[in-house]
């Protein structure tokens, strides 16, 4: 588009400059002569992508103000075409996310000590799916957090207030955390951020989370936040989503799980096509997650 413009700006510099020559020859016999005006039009985009100058004529005001046009552009270009190929480059966005994020009971967490812990309690939990779908993009050190953003009204005068609280997550030994944390990111591999609910969740919209009571508020959105690296490159990526607490970016059910198969690319993983898919809930946890006595 770009590109495009810088062609169409040339081609009008060019006819108003035929059109303000000093010439013999009348406008229109200036006008026809195509490959003289595309001579000149190629001439004015080298100067407009700053390669070349332009030429006016002696005592002409309006050749100097084209040829000064073209050249202001010349200078400019450069810099506003290198800043867009950069963020192109740059601006990465490695990340595909879960449509919803999934709430299911405490004990249904892949954290076997967790779901031990939580085997007789009505507590739920949220999960957060995600995955990194480039193929030639390595990234490490990825770290998730996650933060509550809700509005209630002021004590004072009654105006709404925007209130945030950072929350826990389960990090690798499936305790609560600030953060959550991964050495490398495979490739389409699903990684997930669970994030304790401390309460039951008996439907939707949730109204309380960690502590925090949200039946009088508006508005509540859960952001997850990630920050990584990438390999070769070194440049810091981030990413993040909102979900509306009271929209339909929850469903309650466990997510379908990938089960990985080293000997197969990860896209045939069985459960791959389930990305998006429920496990509801059963009643009661599996035996394995009883306590043991």
């Amino acid at each position: 588009m770009a590109l495009s413009a810088l062609a169409v700006l040339a081609a009008g510099i060019a006819v108003a400059w035929t059109l303000t020559e000093a010439s013999e020859r009348s406008v229109g016999e200036r006008l026809r002569d195509g490959e003289g005006l595309l001579n000149l039009a190629l001439e004015a985009l080298r100067a407009c992508v700053g390669t070349d100058s332009l030429s006016p004529e002696r005592d002409s005001l309006a050749h100097e103000l084209l040829a000064t046009l073209a050249s202001l552009t010349g200078a400019l270009a450069p810099a506003v075409l290198l800043g867009i190929v950069l963020i192109k480059m740059f601006a990465l966005r490695p990340f595909v996310w879960r449509r919803r994020a999934s709430i299911s009971h405490a004990w249904a967490a892949d954290f076997p000590g967790y779901a031990r812990l939580h085997a007789q309690s009505d507590d739920a939990i949220i999960a957060v799916r995600f995955y990194n779908h480039l193929d030639n993009l390595s990234v490490v050190d990825l770290k998730a957090r996650v933060h509550l953003r809700y509005l209630e009204r002021s004590p004072h005068d009654g105006s709404l207030v925007i209130y945030k609280k950072w929350l826990r997550v389960l990090d690798e030994k499936g305790d609560p955390a600030d953060e959550r944390s991964w050495l490398a990111v495979e490739r389409g591999a699903p990684f997930t951020v669970w994030i304790p609910v401390d309460a039951p969740v008996p439907e939707l919209p949730v109204t309380r989370i960690q502590g925090k009571d949200l039946s009088q508020s508006h508005g509540a959105k859960l952001l997850v936040r990630l920050t990584a690296r990438t390999v070769g490159m070194g440049t810091e990526v981030v990413d993040e989503r909102w979900f509306d607490l009271d929209g339909d970016d929850f469903e309650t059910g466990r997510f379908v799980p990938l089960e990985p198969n080293l000997a197969k690319d990860v896209w045939s993983w069985k459960g791959w096509r389930e990305f998006d898919e429920l496990l509801h809930d059963r009643g009661t946890p599996p035996p394995s997650t009883h306590p043991a006595s």
